[in-house]
């Protein structure tokens, strides 16, 4: 079997079999292949795509590339959530408290941000002493014992994925549903995941710009989890605005811990609700939605999920009275408050241009490697629907310098459009 034969198979639109897709990935992953040759057969991906079973055998043989988590004596049903990225995302940091106390154990490894939307690590991070660089028996006494884990993806799990989206990053090839879908799908699988909840985002500040798009990629990974005999649902939700309010390090983690007092914003709430409850029925503790979000909602007024939320970061090692006490987190030298320059109604706050403008604050990260400032970011007050008077408040920057002040203040003003007919809200879920 030779890997050239393999790209020309690719690239006359040819099935490869298992055992070719083995034969590739385990020859990449120990450097018998040479990186040009990877190069040509993941341009081969993206320009004829991949079946449902070839995407699976190629999701499989990265899994095992490395580490596989067995996590079959730690808990009943090892439940994995992920999240395909978006400006204010910080859903992870109040859903996985919520299911936990509604006995859902939950073990998730998380990643930097790198882009225009930030990472879950960057913003435990902003808590002092968080670690997130967990061992594997670290990993898995720590879920056993309290049922969470909020951690970096610190294994040997999938190192032929890491090894090819490298590649993919600088040789156009990114844009590959089937490469996504394997991407995700791998990591999860070695993370020992037996049931998973994907949130797609889809819109401007989304990878997938299109709803088509999207569930191309939904249903792909639900394909391949259901091949893979794994339990999979995808949820199609909006990044065409920021979620929330808050987009930056510690702003956010601020509005996930208000979010589990019960007082976050609406959007916010409804949707780690929505989300919840998917869990727990995926999970099997509910039912059905409607039992799952009434367990959810129950977790979060009763201040179960709160003190799930302080019992992870005091168990990793971080600050709890920065949860406790949340003006403890460092304020930026400079805030300013950006108002709107006419009346209307907002038809749109575009998510891509907001996610741009905090990583040019320092709050993300343009180069893996790049360091973060916490404090950075931004407070949206209106979202797209809403009537808007001149001279109202519009945005709130936090800068911690004066020229990144006033390059974020061009650039946010570009997010918001107008219209002087009422606009209809945005969805936060289309199906």
């Amino acid at each position: 079997m030779r890997a050239v034969d393999i790209i020309i198979k690719k690239r006359e639109h040819g099935e490869l079999s298992g055992e070719e897709i083995q034969f590739f990935v385990d020859g990449f992953t120990r450097g018998d292949i040479p990186d040009y040759q990877v190069t040509a057969w993941a341009m081969a991906v993206l320009l004829n795509g991949m079946t449902p079973r070839e995407t699976t055998d190629l999701t499989l043989a990265m899994a095992h590339s490395g580490e596989i988590l067995d996590l079959s004596g730690v808990v009943d049903i090892a439940m994995d959530k992920h999240s395909t990225g978006g400006v204010g995302d910080k859903t992870s940091l109040v859903v996985l408290p919520v299911v936990v106390a509604c006995g859902l154990p939950v073990g998730k490894m998380s990643g930097r941000g790198l882009g225009f939307s930030g990472g879950t690590l960057d913003k435990l991070e902003s808590i002092p002493g968080y670690r997130v660089d967990l061992t594997t028996q670290e990993f898995k006494k720590q879920l056993k014992e309290i049922g969470i884990v909020l951690t970096g993806q610190s294994l040997d799990l999938a190192p032929a994925d890491g090894k090819l989206y490298a590649l993919r990053d600088v040789t156009g090839t990114v844009q590959s549903i089937p490469l996504i879908a394997s991407s995700i799908m791998s990591k999860k699988i070695a993370g020992g995941a037996q049931a998973i909840l994907l949130d797609v985002k889809v819109g401007l500040g989304a990878f997938m710009e299109t709803l088509d798009e999207a569930r191309g990629l939904a249903r792909l990974m639900v394909d391949i989890g259901r091949l893979a005999g794994r339990e999979v649902v995808t949820l199609l939700s909006d990044m065409n605005q920021p979620l929330g309010e808050a987009v930056g390090n510690s702003l956010e983690v601020v509005e996930a811990i208000g979010t589990l007092h019960g007082h976050g914003p609406m959007d916010f709430s409804e949707h780690c609700l929505h989300v919840s409850a998917h869990m727990l029925v995926l999970g099997h503790r509910a039912q059905d939605l409607e039992s799952g979000r009434c367990m959810a909602e129950a977790a979060i007024a009763s201040g179960a999920a709160m003190e799930k939320f302080r019992t992870l970061v005091k168990a990793q090692g971080g600050d709890v009275s920065f949860v406790d006490n949340p003006g403890k987190f460092p304020k930026v030298k400079f805030i300013e408050v950006v108002k709107a320059d006419r009346g209307g109604f907002l038809s749109r706050v575009h998510a891509r241009l907001i996610g741009e403008a905090s990583v040019a604050l320092g709050a993300g990260r343009a180069r893996k490697g790049d360091p973060v400032d916490h404090a950075v970011g931004f407070i949206i007050h209106h979202k797209v629907g809403e009537r808007v008077e001149n001279n109202q408040p519009l945005i709130t920057i936090h800068a911690s310098e004066t020229k990144k002040l006033m390059e974020a203040r061009e650039q946010v003003r570009e997010a918001f459009i107008y219209s002087d007919e009422p606009v209809p809200p945005l969805p936060l879920f289309y199906e």
